[in-house]
């Protein structure tokens, strides 16, 4: 009878545990959020949020209001859509609100690298000498010199050969700002004598090309990787492709390269002083790749589509970029030395700042997660106050809450390419209800996970624009060509991709 006793206490106390996991027995407190858990145990809300992230939660703030509560995956979120309440999450404490809970799970399941402590101040303190400052001024230097090499070396110098060349844009975009960007970063071919120059700069264009046809390879799996969802098949491919990246980025590897950029060789140095071994320090390596690539391709060519669509704003920005060279006593004309695009150059391009600004409202779409490490009490512009819980997370959704907002963008649907700056050339504040906002845009995250490279990758897709413009006549396939929609399944992971490519052509203008 004992025996029997203890095996139901045994199954009961598993049952019941059961039912814990699967949330039967969570129930909203009187501080807290409006909690909705949807039909299915454990799964909750997963199916719809994989859908469509941005459609769920439009659904859900209009049900429950600008504060609430989900069950996603076995894992509570609380949403929080209110843009006045953003800087009470991103500047709470870690030690109540953290970040990197959430991003060490992530760069394990895609990347395979576990971080240690010290990551995100190795990551900030490489990423403040070498991506801001001076270390950013020499740094544009060499990927523009990098953006030469692949756009440039075989241009044609006589107006008998102005002839149309025709390719896909997205992939166009993305291929040449990857490469010059993988280039600048993880450094070129060593050349030893003037004779051997020339070999070296085929071999890095052949070299960056295969790199990032497997990029894209792994890029296509990456929303469903991130979210453990991939089918075997593809699972497999996955590993295939984690493996490829992690020797050809090797830590062996990167120092046998010419140029190498600070940025990446200082981090290495860093963690192997931190006892990191090698063969996680190759994984990083490989993180850094997609952390610093893996979206300024897609949003360069997200700007050149909408300039090719308004001719008002390509001519706009196309003399801001002439004249910003005419200033600089330069100009592009057959048999004229290579143009030099500086740091300060990109500085004076406020036109070119706004389209760019615009472009990453409409289509960056960042997740901004923390994990909820005590009872932390957030208040809403409408005063009322609730409670995060211990144990879930509290989630940010700007692309919905800031950047889509009628109340704040003016036909938000709309690229306007002057949207973000005033007449005489400063940047342009912005409103909800009368009471000025902080956050407008968020394609860069914001506090203490705000992304360190964001200068860079600015100045990385300005130098691409800024020599396509003032080299290139461009134009649509087709006048009648349709911005293509957004591919739906990649909410939450930077920019958006087309569902579809588009043809463009484009000559040398001179």
């Amino acid at each position: 009878m004992g025996l029997w006793v203890v095996l139901l206490c045994t199954l009961v106390t598993s049952l019941l545990g059961g039912l814990y996991v699967l949330g039967v027995f969570r129930r909203r407190r009187p501080d807290e959020p409006p909690l909705d858990k949807g039909t299915i145990p454990w799964l909750g809300y997963l199916l719809d949020f994989r859908k469509d992230s941005s459609e769920f939660l439009k659904r859900m703030q209009r049900k429950h209001g600008d504060v609430f509560t989900v069950l996603i995956g076995g894992r509570y979120f609380t949403f929080v859509m209110d843009p006045f309440s953003f800087g009470t999450i991103v500047k709470e404490s870690r030690s109540k609100l953290d970040f990197r809970t959430v991003a060490i799970q992530l760069v394990l399941q895609v990347f395979g690298y576990k971080p240690i402590e010290a990551n995100h101040n190795i990551v900030h303190t490489a990423s403040t000498k070498h991506l801001m400052g001076e270390g950013l001024t020499a740094l544009t230097q060499t990927t523009m010199e990098n953006f030469q090499k692949l756009m440039l070396f075989n241009l044609s110098s006589g107006e008998e050969k102005r002839v149309w060349q025709e390719e896909n844009l997205f992939h166009y975009c993305y291929n040449i700002v990857f490469r010059a960007g993988y280039l600048a970063l993880y450094g070129s071919e060593p050349h030893r004598g003037a004779g051997n120059k020339e070999k070296a700069e085929e071999q890095d264009r052949f070299h960056s090309n295969q790199l990032f046809h497997e990029f894209r390879k792994y890029d296509r799996l990456f929303p469903r990787l991130a979210f453990a969802l991939l089918p075997p098949k593809d699972k497999r491919e996955a590993e295939r492709l984690k493996r490829l990246f992690w020797g050809v980025l090797s830590v062996k590897n990167a120092w046998q390269k010419d140029n190498i950029s600070g940025w990446i060789s200082d981090q290495d140095q860093l963690l192997a002083e931190h006892g990191v071994p090698e063969y996680m320090r190759d994984r990083f390596m490989f993180m850094l790749l997609w952390a610093s690539q893996g979206n300024t391709g897609p949003t360069a060519f997200w700007l050149l589509l909408y300039l090719l669509k308004h001719p008002e704003a390509m001519k706009a920005v196309r003399d801001e970029v002439d004249k910003v060279l005419r200033e600089n006593g330069q100009e592009v004309k057959a048999g004229s030395p290579p143009i030099t695009i500086t740091r300060d150059m990109l500085n004076g391009t406020p036109l070119l700042d706004s389209a760019l600004e615009e472009t990453l409202r409409l289509v960056a779409a960042p997740l901004l997660i923390r994990a909820v490490l005590e009872d932390t009490s957030v208040r809403t512009s409408s005063g009322m106050e609730y409670t995060l819980r211990k144990g879930d997370r509290v989630a940010l959704f700007p692309h919905l809450s800031v950047q889509m907002n009628p109340e704040i963008h003016d036909e938000p649907h709309k690229f306007k390419y002057d949207r973000f700056v005033n007449p005489d050339g400063t940047k342009k504040d912005f409103y909800k209800n009368g009471k000025k906002l902080k956050y407008v845009n968020m394609p860069w995250g914001a506090g203490v996970s705000t992304c360190p490279g964001r200068f860079f990758a600015s100045a990385e897709m300005k130098l691409f624009v800024f020599l396509m413009l003032s080299h290139y006549d461009l134009e649509l396939v087709s006048e009648e060509e349709e911005i293509p929609a957004i591919d739906i399944s990649r909410w939450g992971f930077g920019t958006m991709q087309p569902v579809r490519d588009v043809p463009f052509r484009y000559r040398p203008r001179f």
